[in-house]
């Protein structure tokens, strides 16, 4: 991913390995900072269940707490929106843990102007080498006014219209290029009583991808764009109707799994309507490669699993490379903590984040392009190769890798997204209401 560095916008992910169950802890005390009772020569940290990924960054604090013994890493992991909650409640409480994981964007700008976060451009300009080896459109999402805020980290990870060849073998078709093609499959997958597409609308945020893509695709990257930089009315762009009202259109036609409004990401639901044949296809983050190998059975395995690009529009201004995701996570710094933890979490970037083992894990374990250069020999020999050429070479050649609509605003507005994101998909609010609503909160 040789290339130079884009705005902030470039992109990233409102999720990472999206895991089951209640928050687990580990290696001793959970809390954050030093008011709730993390130890003298320690930093505390926290980041999201989930495996591959939880394994991974669990292992990668666990190797450099043996090499450091004296400087512990105390991590906590958490399922990805009881984390997204709690890590807003404790940031604003004065309460965060040293290390505050997360999607940059949006999200990092509001705790930047709150002065909740460490600034880290002298840190980057004192350890250029550490900079020099990760991707450079990996620090759009972490810079703010110009200035680094955050460590890029883990994977680059596009989102992917994933689907399954078995089902697609057994009823006949090929998967669509085109949005016509989308529609035309819909009727078939549903007469063959297999849901088209996969979906758990619960989480709002797996909605979004639609739009995002759509909106590329039918009006061009400066659309969205034009949201971000808080033009008035932005929303009322004649590209958005169409959009919501093409969308509506798959909506109506069942091209959802029955029940998805109720169906939660944080379970892997959608994932497993996938793996098991109830639907034809998913659109997802590249993440859930990795999920879907570890739970999946032989279906990854045996090859049944298919990817390809989002589909273009007849007439649509959008250039067919433009992919919208995630160019990596993001480890800040609390300004709350004390030097010493400071400098503790500031040593794990030099040493323990993306060393090579965690790198090759990302690789191998989970089936992941890490926002490394250099690992291009890696990624050949892996039993994924195939697919991780597909991930780096989407992102490597997109246009505009575009930011996650819901990081790349600020969270009022992200919020406001979301719910009516969630609302246009339950049809409780019509397209002109939802273009309303939007233009509402731009800029707020």
């Amino acid at each position: 991913m040789e290339r130079s560095p884009i705005s902030r916008r470039t992109f990233l992910s409102l999720t990472a390995a999206a895991g089951a169950g209640a928050a687990l802890a580990a290696c001793g005390s959970s809390g954050p900072g030093t008011s709730s009772g993390t130890k003298t020569g320690s930093a505390s940290y926290w980041f999201l269940t989930g495996q591959p990924g939880e394994g991974i960054r669990q292992a990668a604090a666990e190797r450099f707490n043996k090499a450091n013994p004296d400087t512990k890493i105390q991590f906590t992991a958490f399922e990805n929106d009881a984390y997204k909650q709690k890590i807003k409640t404790a940031i604003g409480a004065g309460q965060a843990p040293t290390l505050i994981w997360g999607w940059g964007g949006g999200g990092l700008k509001s705790y930047v102007d709150a002065g909740q976060v460490e600034d880290l451009t002298p840190w980057f300009e004192q350890n250029a080498a550490i900079k020099d080896k990760l991707f450079p459109s990996s620090f759009g999402p972490a810079t703010v006014n110009g200035k680094i805020y955050a460590m890029p980290c883990e994977t680059v990870a596009p989102i992917i219209l994933f689907y399954n060849k078995k089902v697609f073998n057994d009823v006949g078709v090929q998967p669509p290029k085109t949005w016509d093609d989308v529609m035309a499959l819909v009727p078939k997958f549903n007469e063959k009583k297999i849901a088209p597409f996969s979906l758990a609308g619960k989480s709002r945020w797996t909605n979004m991808m639609w739009l995002e893509f759509m909106l590329d695709r039918i009006g061009g990257s400066q659309v969205f764009q034009n949201v971000f930089e808080g033009k008035k009315d932005a929303w009322s762009d004649p590209a958005v109707l169409d959009m919501l009202t093409k969308l509506l259109d798959l909506v109506k036609a069942n091209g959802f799994n029955k029940g998805f409004s109720s169906v939660d990401a944080g379970a892997n639901a959608d994932q497993a309507l996938l793996y098991t044949g109830k639907a034809a296809m998913m659109l997802h983050g590249a993440w859930t490669y990795g999920s879907m190998k570890n739970d999946g059975g032989d279906f990854v395995s045996k090859g049944n699993l298919g990817w390809i690009p989002f589909p273009t529009f007849t007439g649509g201004k959008g250039d067919p490379s433009d992919t919208v995701g995630n160019p990596g996570q993001y480890l800040a710094i609390s300004s709350k903590a004390t030097a010493e933890q400071k400098d503790i979490a500031k040593k794990f970037f030099t040493s323990g984040v993306l060393d090579e083992a965690e790198t090759k894990a990302w690789i191998n374990d989970g089936g992941s392009v890490p926002v490394v250069k250099g690992t291009e020999a890696t990624l050949a020999a892996s039993p994924d190769a195939e697919f991780l050429k597909f991930v780096y070479d989407t992102s490597v050649n997109a246009k505009v890798f575009a930011q996650s609509w819901d990081q790349a605003l600020s969270p009022t507005a992200a919020e406001a997204l979301l719910d009516n994101i969630a609302k246009l998909f339950q049809q409780q609010v019509t397209p002109q209401q939802w273009v309303t609503n939007m233009n509402g909160v731009i800029g707020k």
